[in-house]
């Protein structure tokens, strides 16, 4: 078990009680995670609870990419690294990241990625952009997206409900492994994604039944 197994199941212990306790939750098609092998995680985003909510009902141990701002956040920094997640400079080219990207689902990983890049302050989701894609097409893996409702309007001392949904994974044979293809698989990403959200705002409206038929 490497040092990032470790810090996920201490994490699972502690973090992920306090998401139990503070976020009340449902989560529905965790069984479509691939229980093995390289795998890309496409998330949308809205708030900072976000990463530990996903990390907390995910089978599967994340190895998240985070804004270098984080990274150098006294604590946090630490914190982040320790659960294996890697340091992106947003809006430029960063070429040890996507090396670091690719060796994380190369090695048979699950690699996470906010799809959007960014918070969506507007409460819906946003533009995905190529980086999911990029990995997954140059590594010849699949994207298993996710969608999130709830967190939007979720503060400390409200506890609004919080839901997740799984996708089916997806693969992107015969796009080819350059900015074409990487446009035309994010955007089958970004329908997929904001599909899946859909679902879940209905079902919020509908009280968030156990029972239902996956999307």
């Amino acid at each position: 078990m490497s040092r990032v197994d470790v810090a996920w199941k201490i994490g699972r212990l502690t973090i992920g009680s306090l998401v139990r306790a503070f976020v009340p939750l449902r989560v529905y098609g965790q069984q479509d995670v691939p229980a093995e092998g390289g795998i890309v995680l496409a998330f949308n985003h809205f708030h900072w609870i976000d990463p530990p909510v996903f990390g907390h009902v995910c089978p599967r141990t994340i190895h998240f990419l985070a804004k270098v701002e984080a990274h150098r956040m006294p604590g946090v920094g630490q914190l982040i690294r320790a659960f294996g997640t890697i340091s992106v400079r947003r809006g430029e080219s960063d070429r040890e990241a996507v090396r670091l990207m690719r060796e994380t689902v190369r090695a048979g990983h699950a690699l996470g990625l906010f799809a959007e890049g960014t918070r969506q302050r507007a409460g819906v989701p946003g533009k995905v952009q190529p980086g999911a894609a990029m990995a997954a097409l140059q590594e010849d893996v699949p994207v298993v997206p996710a969608a999130i409702h709830g967190t939007q309007s979720w503060r400390p001392g409200n506890w609004h409900p919080v839901s997740v949904v799984w996708g089916k994974p997806m693969r992107f044979d015969g796009l080819p492994k350059s900015g074409k293809g990487y446009r035309e698989a994010s955007a089958e990403i970004e329908r997929e994604i904001h599909r899946l959200w859909r679902w879940l705002a209905e079902l919020h409206e509908a009280g968030r039944p156990r029972a239902v038929e996956l999307p």
